[in-house]
């Protein structure tokens, strides 16, 4: 992690470049660490020549704020493309989603010819109960219309205090004019765990890491455990589609499933940053059989959960393979300046694989029947496809670079999960060839066999 001393230092050599071009290099040499770091003086005095000339012969006369995060940027995205700097909306943006929790109406939406949509109108809140529905189209927020404005405009516009009131111009199917709904703001929580009964199969579908993951996690196993009852034959975690999120929550998922041994371990540029964490006992499903539904959409936290449950053959990994995105960002407050987000780490698995920019090989395999209109637009991407991202020995770009992330929306179409349902209730299932072992595992954790459901 940045020291605050080097906050303060690139702080000073920005401000430094803002008042003349040439200080930089000359207030810097007063440095005791001068002498050793001449070329990185020379290199900021050029930074700071090439923002002056900006700044007097540009055209246009730029905004100097702007120029200076541009620049920031330009140096983060360098390094791989999960580095980045936020400014300070985008900071709070980020904490909300993490947070999981927020003021607001409580609708998911889209935007549609110019107008906000309403996806679905979350179960138990402001929106609900005031009779938003499925499929309104909102006009107007407080009497200003949302033509012309971004979907993030407008979910900014909708979002506010706790308690205060928002007027929504609703236009319905079957209505003859725009009509207006008064809705009263209020805490607003993403809930990342859906939990459902398949019968006598718990299926806990898992969409994002935010603060709130692991509590929801237990009390969608809580209520399958007493829905189900006796019968409960196992556990299917889909984390499919789930681009991760909080590394902490990562690990009480994992630790949620198993009674002992590492979860993850995080390595840094120095032995000293290594760290490890470890499961503590108790298991939430009492030892129930646990099957993980992957695809080309599962990625970081995901992989973290997926990678531990498989080396600890606590769970049977199903799909197919994962993002491959195996790197931890920290985040790094600016004060009122916003936030970096700066990869500070590589994460490993408990059985040592780094899966940076090659995945979590599933043990059965399983691909979806894409439709032909999909596959002809849907392109598979992993982390080994973005464009610098950090190396892994042994990697092939041309094997590692992901898997697709269709899933369909009707169940009964479903081929990962019908299998894994099918696996559960000990219903034979054909098999074909078998896949190539992980990278890297002595244990060949992750070595897998193509499977097609019946």
């Amino acid at each position: 992690m940045m020291r605050k001393s080097d906050v303060a230092f690139w702080s000073f050599v920005v401000l430094s470049a803002m008042a003349a071009g040439t200080t930089a290099m000359n207030l810097a040499k007063s440095s005791p660490a001068s002498a050793s770091n001449s070329e990185l003086y020379k290199q900021l005095d050029l930074f700071g020549e090439v923002f002056e000339r900006v700044r007097t012969d540009y055209v246009d006369k730029p905004e100097d704020s702007a120029l200076v995060e541009s620049a920031i940027n330009g140096m983060l995205t360098s390094l791989d493309p999960h580095s980045s700097y936020m400014n300070a909306k985008s900071f709070r943006d980020m904490q909300v989603q993490t947070r999981g929790e927020f003021g607001g109406l409580g609708i998911e939406v889209t935007m549609e010819n110019g107008l906000v949509k309403v996806v679905s109108p979350i179960d138990d809140t402001p929106a609900a109960k005031a009779g938003v529905l499925s499929g309104d189209l909102i006009t107007a927020l407080d009497g200003d219309q949302v033509q012309g404005l971004t979907l993030e405009q407008a979910v900014d516009k909708m979002r506010g205090q706790v308690n205060s009131p928002i007027i929504l111009s609703i236009l319905r199917k079957g209505k003859d004019a725009p009509f207006d709904i008064k809705v009263t703001r209020d805490v607003i929580k993403i809930n990342p765990v859906k939990a459902s009964a398949e019968d006598d199969v718990a299926l806990i579908r898992m969409t994002a890491f935010n603060e709130q993951t692991t509590d929801a996690l237990k009390k969608g196993v809580a209520d399958m455990k007493k829905k189900i009852g006796p019968k409960l034959r196992g556990y299917i975690l889909d984390l499919r589609n789930n681009p991760g999120g909080l590394l902490d929550q990562a690990i009480s998922v994992s630790d949620a499933f198993l009674e002992k041994g590492a979860i993850v371990i995080t390595r840094g540029r120095n032995d000293e940053e290594t760290q490890r964490a470890n499961a503590k006992p108790g298991d939430i499903t009492d030892g129930a059989k646990v099957i993980v539904l992957v695809n080309g959409g599962s990625a970081s936290a995901s992989e973290i959960v997926a990678g531990a449950l498989q080396d600890h053959k606590r769970a049977e990994i199903v799909g197919t393979r994962s993002f491959g995105k195996g790197s931890v960002q920290t985040i790094i407050p600016l004060g009122s300046n916003g936030a970096l987000r700066l990869t500070t780490a590589r994460y490993y698995t408990p059985a040592n694989r780094s899966i940076q920019a090659k995945g979590i090989e599933p043990d059965l395999r399983v691909e979806e029947d894409v439709p032909a209109d999909i596959k002809a637009m849907e392109k598979p991407r992993g982390e080994a496809s973005l464009r610098g991202h950090l190396k892994n020995a042994g990697e092939n770009a041309a094997q590692d670079s992901g898997s697709s992330a269709y899933v369909p929306e009707d169940k009964t179409k479903d081929r990962q999960l019908i299998f894994a349902l099918n696996r559960l209730r000990g219903i034979e299932q054909a098999k074909t060839d078998t896949a190539a072992p992980a990278a890297g595992d002595p244990a060949k954790a992750g070595a897998g066999e193509t499977v097609v459901p019946n």
